[in-house]
């Protein structure tokens, strides 16, 4: 059996233990259900039922229409976000899985594409398309697109517990290229959303400020829980996490070059 992406993580133990079991909980809804679609519910940001309409409705908003450069995670969730994006003419920037580059970004140019927007935007043919960038090389970002395992209406964002979106927040936060006014959005399955409070909350947890669904739109702008700060909080990471992905390797050797907060 596959480890689960929560192996590696640190923390309170009490806060991951009820984050577990939140995820088992959401993960079991959508495949009981029958809203999660191929390879499954558990263990990832589940692929939903309806995620097209909910790319719809989210490029129906004005903030979608303002937005020139969009940072989107790579999850197949958030597939047609990112087409509708490239379709639109925006530049995206799609992480590498798990980071495991030390240039952990593609960058997607609408306008040099190999292939068409739904094919050059998946993770398994984006190479065609974009180049490997690193995080000095990106441009500020106007939306940030993240995907989740669950999400609440005050803006608490649980994802599958790699901790790779938090990462990706502070290193882009940390360069000056997600200020405190981009606007982060997310698209899940109703069976995803949860109450205010519900979800257990850390300091290095980046929130949502928009949540779309294929019926809705919630925005948690006014109950949203603070931003963590720009930086890695490094006390929140394991060495078995900093072994994984080179980027924060590099980082800890460069202490000085980034807001380093323990």
């Amino acid at each position: 059996m596959a480890l689960r992406h929560d192996h590696d993580a640190g923390g309170d133990p009490e806060v991951l233990s009820r984050k577990a079991e939140l995820r088992d909980e959401v993960w079991t809804a959508l495949t009981e259900q029958r809203a999660a679609r191929f390879p499954g519910a558990h263990n990832r940001i589940s692929n939903f039922v309806g995620a097209e309409a909910a790319g719809r409705r989210l490029r129906e908003l004005e903030v979608w229409a303002g937005a020139r450069t969009v940072k989107s995670n790579p999850d197949s969730a958030q597939l047609p976000v990112r087409q509708y994006a490239l379709e639109d003419g925006k530049t995206v920037y799609m992480a590498v899985p798990k980071l495991a580059e030390d240039d952990p970004f593609f960058l997607l140019d609408p306008d040099h594409l190999a292939d068409p927007p739904r094919r050059a935007a998946s993770i398994k043919n984006a190479t065609r398309s974009a180049r490997r960038v690193a995080v000095d090389e990106l441009e500020p970002v106007d939306l940030v697109v993240t995907g989740c395992v669950a999400v609440g209406t005050d803006g608490a964002r649980l994802g599958k517990g790699g901790g790779f979106a938090d990462l990706e927040f502070a290193l882009a936060r940390a360069a000056g290229l997600i200020s405190d006014e981009t606007l982060v959005v997310t698209t899940v399955h109703e069976l995803q959303l949860r109450d205010a409070a519900v979800l257990p909350w850390g300091e290095h947890d980046a929130p949502v400020d928009l949540v779309v669904t294929p019926e809705r739109v919630v925005d948690c702008r006014e109950h949203r829980r603070s931003r963590p700060e720009a930086g890695i909080v490094w006390d929140a990471l394991t060495e078995e996490k900093i072994d994984a992905i080179p980027l924060l390797g590099r980082l800890r050797k460069e202490a000085g070059r980034w807001p380093l907060r323990s």
